[in-house]
């Protein structure tokens, strides 16, 4: 990521208004793929209202809209999962490959101190598992679940960071 990248992205909290590209963003059958565990139907919007929803008014759960340039890029967030603090992140497809994530998760990670912060890739996410590392964290495990999105079983990375 050039310098420039780095000055161009910053987080800000989720507004209303974010959720209606948030939501084009998840119909992208690609994003879909690589994100491996999706919602069962991305293009149901009932559901994807009710979990915006409930996300938001969970005071738990850290979200943040990701701007690049002025524009919403995606979403990035810290929440509780299975006991524990856990990153995750979206961005359209548009904003892949800049350093955008890897800037987003950073800041989102330099806002949020408690450790240790796990999280979770599809095995074959391997740009995913390189912002995840760029940030610090470490494969620490294997996992695997059904991926709604490509309809079997799928083999994960856990990751800490420290």
């Amino acid at each position: 990521m050039n310098n420039n990248s780095a000055h161009n992205v910053r987080l800000r909290d989720v507004i209303e208004t974010d959720l209606a590209l948030f939501y084009e963003n998840q119909l992208d059958p690609t994003a879909n793929y690589m994100a491996a565990f999706t919602a069962k139907d991305p293009s149901d919007r009932k559901a994807f209202d009710a979990h915006w929803s409930k996300i938001l008014g969970d005071k738990t759960i850290t979200n943040k809209t990701i701007v690049y340039a002025g524009h919403v890029a995606g979403s990035v967030s810290c929440f509780e999962q299975f006991g524990q603090l856990e990153v995750t992140y979206w961005l359209g497809k548009e904003y892949w490959g800049k350093g955008i994530a890897t800037k987003a998760l950073s800041e989102l990670l330099d806002h949020v101190k408690a450790r240790p912060i796990y999280a979770r890739a599809a095995k074959d996410n391997i740009a995913s598992i390189r912002v995840l590392e760029k940030c610090g964290f470490q494969i620490c495990g294997e996992d695997k679940g059904f991926s709604n999105s490509r309809n079997h079983e799928v083999e994960e990375f856990i990751l800490k960071l420290g």
